[in-house]
């Protein structure tokens, strides 16, 4: 795809993960009360880094990824954001990767048409939280389509595989993959896991009630080369995850996830209000159900994005009242800090993916409210 640059202002209202107001960014950084060798213990500010408005407008910045290594279009250091709305907001019909800089440098990385895909992507293309870049370039995002922003029409989806020059080389559909929601990766000896959320399983005909069916997938996938990689396995290794519809947020399930120490996969566990733990992800070859329960309630407050700090701790931004929070893996929540505190309730689903940048001492995160990727540092 060519690379455009983009307006300087974003625009656009958020889609809201658990029912609650749209507020506008915050720039300060407050602290709570934390414990001794918390990873937020020494991040205390906010800066806007840049809008992640394309020129076709789409907006809801979802996933984000930190670029490890220069390949084709693609630059160390810089962060690749997904776009889950269009430019009339309706939810599920954004097309657009955008990768920007860390000085603010913003450019579209991709537009992916939905009508010329090389493969299955039943419904179409929405791009979700769902994104991770592999070795070689290749990136992955998910999509979770609809024809007109509503549950009504959610359909389930695919994972696109992206070349180094945002062109879809391939798509990954069925075998479970049902509305892919957010994802993490994994990579060693040629191939990859990934580590894939799905919100759909009976959810759209659950018509807002809870449905206790969402998944967590390792889509198992050998690399080629210059050729896109292959899928050669997909584990269920998670379920009966809740789910639901919603008017506002068009669909809560388990979304952020994030591989610990000893292979132990966390889970935000949205609807419940926790972190689950899933133990031996890279290898069990059965569902472990929704797993241990790390954490729950108190700070947390429908956690939707999630990645582990460099202390091993386990970092989760809260979809109802702007913050993010910092838990241990025996489950103490030791700190965290307000990322957004406008709104009624203040930060109500604006908060979606992070990632801790390449020198493992700041956090990038989504804002929906301004439609901006931030760090805090």
């Amino acid at each position: 795809m060519c690379t455009h640059s983009l307006p300087a202002v974003g625009r656009g209202l958020t889609s809201l993960a658990v029912a609650l107001a749209i507020g506008t960014a915050a720039a300060a950084a407050p602290a709570s009360a934390v414990s001794d060798g918390a990873f937020l213990d020494h991040l205390t500010t906010i800066d806007q880094v840049a809008s992640t408005v394309p020129a076709n407008g789409d907006v809801n910045p979802y996933g984000t990824a930190v670029i490890e290594h220069d390949e084709g279009e693609l630059h160390q250091g810089n962060v690749l954001v997904s776009n889950f709305n269009n430019a009339q907001n309706q939810q599920g019909t954004g097309t657009t990767l955008v990768q920007v800089s860390p000085r603010g440098k913003a450019t579209v990385f991709s537009r992916i048409d939905p009508a010329h895909l090389p493969g299955r992507c039943p419904g179409g293309v929405g791009l979700t939280t769902a994104l991770s870049i592999l070795p070689g370039g290749w990136v992955v995002v998910g999509s979770l389509p609809t024809s007109d922003g509503t549950s009504a029409t959610a359909k389930a989806g695919c994972l696109l595989v992206l070349d180094s020059h945002g062109r879809v080389r391939e798509t990954f559909a069925d075998q479970g993959i049902n509305g892919p929601w957010d994802m993490t990766a994994v990579s060693r000896e040629g191939h990859t896991d990934l580590f894939v959320t799905n919100v759909l399983n009976g959810t759209v005909k659950g018509g807002g009630n809870e449905v206790d069916r969402g998944t967590v997938l390792r889509v198992t996938l050998e690399q080629h080369g210059d050729e896109p990689p292959r899928r050669v396995r997909t584990t269920e290794i998670g379920s009966g995850f809740a789910q639901k519809t919603d008017p506002n947020a068009l669909v809560i399930g388990p979304t952020g996830v994030g591989l610990g120490e000893d292979d132990t996969l966390y889970v935000a566990d949205t609807v419940k209000n926790r972190i689950t733990a899933i133990p031996h992800a890279l290898d069990r070859e059965d569902s472990a159900g929704t797993g241990r329960v790390v954490s729950a309630d108190k700070h947390l407050n429908g956690p939707l994005g999630l990645a582990i700090a460099p202390n091993g701790n386990i970092l989760t931004v809260n979809g109802g009242d702007g913050y993010i929070v910092e838990t241990t893996p025996r489950g103490d929540q030791v700190a965290r800090r307000l990322l957004d505190k406008s709104g009624n309730p203040p930060g109500a689903g604006a908060l979606f993916g992070l990632a801790v940048d390449q020198d493992r001492d700041a956090v990038y995160f989504v804002d929906d409210a301004t439609n901006t990727l931030n760090v805090l540092h």
